[in-house]
């Protein structure tokens, strides 16, 4: 378990609805990440999985527990995201079976 004052990552898992996949991909690139990332957040990857095609996968990064509890404050009680964004992310993707590990990186990780 990390320590609350270390670096941590987010590997968030989302079970994509049927045939939803090329527009949560689109949305998540023009709209939710380019959000994110202008009130602080750190992306670090967006993917699809190669094993389920319909399941996204992302990462973000947090420099300790007080950054990521701030940055989410921020993100997810903004008018933005409770009136548009978390509206839209709804018609996309399955909420109630999203996946969230919190990480550690290894000393040797490039990506840490």
């Amino acid at each position: 378990m990390t320590h609350p004052q270390e670096p941590f990552f987010e590997l968030r898992i989302y079970p994509v609805f049927p045939g939803c996949m090329e527009r949560l991909v689109t949305w998540m690139e023009e709209r939710v990440i380019p959000f994110q990332t202008s009130m602080g957040m750190v992306v670090t990857g967006s993917f699809i999985s190669l094993e389920n095609k319909e399941e996204y996968i992302w990462i973000r990064r947090f420099e300790n527990e007080e950054e990521k509890n701030r940055l989410y404050d921020n993100v997810y009680k903004s008018r933005e995201w409770i009136e548009e964004i978390g509206e839209v992310n709804g018609t996309l993707i399955d909420r109630k079976n999203i996946r969230v590990v919190r990480m550690k990186a290894t000393p040797h990780s490039v990506i840490s």
